[in-house]
């Protein structure tokens, strides 16, 4: 991982430590018009609410949704209407319902331009764990993401670089069970903004032997 400071968002002075809020709408800057995208459960679902509409971007939710708008607010809220995190979500114009299995032929088919995840740690070498931290008491909690790592095109990762002991979650290596190998693109923490070295090639599994070759149909 190439290390910079982080651009600001609203306004902040460059270089400054940004809270998650800040951290989001940074995020939300850097993904491309027109990209379909999916947004992990925690913090990354933050950057729903700021997407520009000029953006054009297309919000995918693991749960059968495409077309998923904001946070949904007060009188806004449907109890039928939530994201993968079961937090409470708007729709946009255009947005379309469908099957689990469906939605998670989206996410493995390489339909996806863009996930944002959350995780436990990074390697250098863009390896990502954040479904579980090995502790025999630890509940895991892998959702979607190891479908995510492998099916989009670019993964970013958005986390606060340090643990509670004050640890950096950027490792050389992961001590963490892996949820993908070598796919992480970017990293967005609190204190900078992280590149992977393009010249590093992703391979085509994250994890040897978690899952077979991609259904050549999707």
């Amino acid at each position: 991982m190439n290390t910079s400071a982080a651009d600001t968002a609203g306004g902040t002075e460059t270089g400054a430590r940004l809270d998650k809020f800040q951290l989001a709408e940074l995020v939300a800057r850097d993904i491309a018009p027109g990209s379909y995208v999916n947004l992990g459960i925690g913090q990354p679902t933050l950057v729903s609410n700021y997407l520009m509409p000029e953006q054009q971007i297309t919000l995918h939710t693991e749960n059968g949704m495409l077309g998923m708008g904001p946070q949904a607010q007060g009188a806004e809220i449907d109890g039928d209407l939530i994201n993968a995190g079961k937090i409470p979500v708007t729709e946009l114009p255009g947005a379309a319902y469908f099957h689990h299995a469906d939605s998670f032929a989206i996410m493995r088919g390489g339909h996806l331009d863009v996930c944002v995840l959350g995780a436990f740690q990074v390697s250098a070498s863009g390896d990502l764990a954040n479904w579980h931290t090995g502790a025999a008491d630890a509940v895991p909690a892998v959702g979607g993401a190891m479908d995510l790592a492998t099916g989009a095109k670019d993964v970013y990762v958005m986390m606060s670089l340090f643990t509670r002991d004050g640890l950096s979650k950027l490792v050389r290596e992961c001590t963490y069970p892996l949820t993908g190998v070598g796919c992480v693109t970017r990293v967005y923490t609190n204190e900078g903004r992280h590149e992977r070295d393009p010249r590093r090639r992703r391979p085509a599994h994250p994890v040897a032997g978690t899952r077979p070759q991609r259904d050549p149909v999707l």
